[in-house]
């Protein structure tokens, strides 16, 4: 195992383009002002097994750029005559909160240039394909919410739509097409969807055991945890089985993948506790419908959304006493912020 200096420093380095601009640059000082708000007998595990989820979820401004621009001569998508293929695209520009997709289309359109000599803005076509592009897919409320509003506003009668992001959770893609699927169906309109990603994570219930998120094999034996638990009634959580094979090799193994979900719940149980009235959704793993939480250990350099541990993105860092008095390692952007809108979804 590293050192502590070592992780201190990896963490660090890891996260140092997240919010670049906006907040002060992560440096080993402030990962370890966060880490020592838990047991001192966990610290150094529990930085050794964020460090390697970070390595696998963190993704900087330079690899969403890349994964974009490679997306341009994608022969899946574009065929054999991409910058023809783009021309004719029409680029959604639709998000109703938050500003991952004006920023995402600027990216592309970094991409377009270097390849095809050609702006987003000069795209566009009648019969031409539709790209809805954003970072990450996590519960799908966002894409569905926009598109839903599309769909029965401004789609003509028949389009092809490719949703095209760095990574999906799999649930929320599957709810995403569906819902979307019968909302054109309603609208009458002949609508065919398709979602493009570089990687897919899996948290879907009937796939638990080998899920890609925090999804605890045991709950802790804790007072605050089994006081939480009993206010769930409509989804009560249920377990997964400890030593599923991941396609996606999140975490380092299980010992330390059950050291990540137990601290964080801790940590998140403890936070909710020192809310006046919080949301049902507040959960602590990260807001979500069900169980304790989404689980999502996945950042980009925008933003850390809400589907992840609150213990990761919850605080502030002047509150001395009061349901901020927590100090976040990736403090969150929310939608208040960004563009005046009430925080209610569960991504940003």
């Amino acid at each position: 195992m590293k050192s502590r200096a070592e992780l201190l420093q990896s963490i660090a380095t890891t996260i140092q383009d997240y919010r670049a601009g906006e907040i002060p640059k992560s440096t080993p000082g402030h990962v370890d002002r966060w880490i020592k708000q838990f047991d001192t007998d966990v610290q150094l595990p529990l930085l050794a097994e964020l460090d390697y989820a970070f390595d696998k979820t963190y993704f900087s401004k330079n690899e969403v750029a890349n994964f974009f621009a490679s997306q341009v001569k994608h022969k899946e998508i574009a065929g054999d005559n991409p910058c023809d293929f783009w021309r004719r695209a029409n680029f959604l520009d639709i998000q109703e909160h938050g500003q991952s997709q004006g920023e995402i289309l600027a990216l592309f359109n970094d991409a377009l240039i270097a390849h095809c000599g050609i702006l987003v803005s000069d795209c566009g076509s009648d019969g031409g394909p539709f790209f809805y592009l954003d970072d990450v897919l996590f519960s799908g409320g966002r894409v569905g919410a926009d598109l839903k509003a599309w769909i029965q506003n401004s789609a003509p009668v028949n389009a092809t739509v490719h949703i095209l992001v760095i990574g999906t959770h799999q649930l929320g893609e599957w709810q995403s097409i569906k819902g979307l699927k019968a909302a054109a169906e309603q609208a009458g309109k002949s609508i065919k969807f398709t979602c493009w990603a570089a990687i897919r994570f899996e948290n879907r219930k009937a796939y638990k055991n080998k899920s890609e998120v925090l999804w605890p094999a045991a709950v802790p034996n804790n007072a605050a945890v089994g006081a939480y638990m009993a206010l769930e009634t409509k989804f009560p959580f249920e377990p997964r089985q400890a030593g599923g094979v991941l396609e996606n090799p999140v975490f380092s193994g299980e010992a330390g993948r059950q050291l990540l979900e137990r601290e964080l719940l801790l940590a998140g149980v403890k936070i909710r506790a020192g809310c006046q009235d919080p949301k049902r959704s507040m959960r602590p793993l990260g807001f979500s419908a069900f169980g304790l939480g989404f689980g999502s250990t996945i950042v980009t350099y925008r933003n850390c959304p809400n589907n992840c541990p609150l213990a990761l993105w919850w605080g502030d860092a002047t509150a001395t006493s009061g349901a901020m008095h927590w100090y976040p390692l990736l403090p969150r952007k929310t939608y208040a912020q960004s563009d005046g809108h009430a925080d209610f979804d569960f991504e940003l």
